[in-house]
């Protein structure tokens, strides 16, 4: 993995606009509309060669694939990010049990136990704000159903996972980037799930970490840098009420990492990043945990790199979690330095300013600029495409100041 050895280098954290003609695409595809799987493949093969070309003209170092790869599903109105696995997984039926009931009977440690998505503690204090529809949150009422485990988890997404990356391979060659990463779920977060087979939640994220690991691997064998995606990490602590104690989360949450590492053992570490996040709708999160009570857990993983949010109003002044926290030596940092969170954006002065405080605490080397979550269907495509530009204009400041 690159560092940032003579300018603060620039990435982000995964999903960017889709065009509509690839929206329009999947939608026919996932409705059964769509018959010609050639054609299919050939738009996304283009579409992903010019998001790598659009990334570099913008001055992105690190780019990805957009995740164009990783289309919604049309059985359950969920983020591609995590929908995306519903269809490389084995043992899952889509037969309408109740998901929220069965996650709620997992077995938790520390009887710890999940709410549903719409019992958060967030969304009962603003109930109202949530159920407004012109109240700008942009997530509302969940499925009641959806996929549930009924049988032993396996990885079939070995086509899928071997398209993406011959397509992404392919992009970066012609734009001539020699490093780009792709994001997979982590298992924590592929456990968004009811659970039918599984006796306890550690053999349900266990079995899915086995799973996961094929595609992790795969997109390893083929040169890219992996980027973990895992929110549930610290979003899961405003799934559980009442609100347990700091110590019991973690204990709670260190069941996830576990399975997160048996998940990637052996595999490159120097070449794995993690994604932690508060969740990436529009909304209040004044119940989210503070970075300082989960920062440690987040450490235990075995990546070489953090990305984590930094840029929104809810979180920014958590940098000062690092003037007491050390960042391992052999470690790296993706603090967002621009928030998917909001449609201004960002002067490249406040970018510069928020970079530059990273740096002095953990050295200029070892940060490396990105977004606070994904940009794709977050904000419009025009202010995604602008935030990503005012990223790399506030690094190319940072690093005149750095380096001169």
């Amino acid at each position: 993995m690159r560092t940032s050895a003579d300018h603060i280098l620039t990435s982000h954290v995964g999903s960017l606009p889709r065009p509509e003609d690839l929206i329009e695409a999947n939608r026919a595809r996932e409705t059964a509309q769509l018959t010609d799987v050639q054609s299919f493949q050939e738009k996304l093969g283009i579409a992903v060669a010019d998001v790598v070309r659009h990334q570099r003209a913008l001055g992105i170092d690190i780019p990805n694939d957009g995740e164009f790869g990783k289309s919604m599903g049309h059985r359950v109105n969920y983020g591609a990010w995590l929908s995306y696995s519903f269809h490389r997984l084995g043992g899952l039926d889509f037969g309408g049990p109740d998901m929220h009931a069965m996650a709620a009977r997992r077995s938790r440690p520390g009887e710890l136990v999940l709410t549903s998505f719409s019992d958060r503690r967030d969304r009962v204090r603003f109930a109202a704000a949530y159920a407004d529809p012109d109240s700008g949150i942009t997530t509302g009422p969940r499925p009641a159903t959806g996929p549930v485990c009924v049988a032993p988890l396996t990885y079939i997404g070995h086509e899928a996972i071997k398209a993406d990356v011959e397509r992404f391979k392919a992009a970066l060659e012609a734009a001539g980037i020699a490093e780009g990463f792709m994001t997979a779920i982590a298992p924590g977060s592929t456990t968004r799930i009811g659970n039918a087979y599984y006796k306890t939640y550690e053999e349900f994220v266990f079995a899915a970490a086995e799973a996961m690991r094929e595609e992790y691997r795969a997109i390893l064998d083929a040169g890219m840098i992996l980027q973990l995606d895992d929110p549930a990490l610290a979003t899961n602590w405003d799934m559980i009420n009442p609100e347990p104690t700091p110590d019991e989360y973690r204990k709670f949450a260190m069941i996830e990492v576990e399975a997160l590492n048996y998940a990637i053992r052996g595999l490159p570490q120097d070449r794995i990043r993690f994604h932690l996040c508060w969740g990436s709708w529009h909304g209040p999160h004044t119940t989210d945990i503070p970075m300082r009570n989960i920062v440690e857990v987040m450490l235990k993983i075995n990546a070489q790199a953090y990305s984590f949010e930094a840029g929104n109003v809810r979180h920014e002044h958590e940098w000062k979690v690092w003037r007491e926290v050390k960042l391992p030596d052999d470690k790296l940092m993706l603090p967002g330095v621009v928030s998917h969170a909001t449609n201004v954006v960002e002067h490249p002065e406040l970018v510069a300013d928020r970079i530059l405080r990273f740096a002095e605490l953990v050295g200029r080397e070892r940060v490396i600029a990105s977004t606070d979550c994904g940009l794709g269907g977050r904000v419009h495509p025009d202010i995604a495409w602008a935030k990503l530009e005012a990223l790399a204009q506030g690094a190319a400041l940072a690093s005149r100041r750095l380096w001169h």
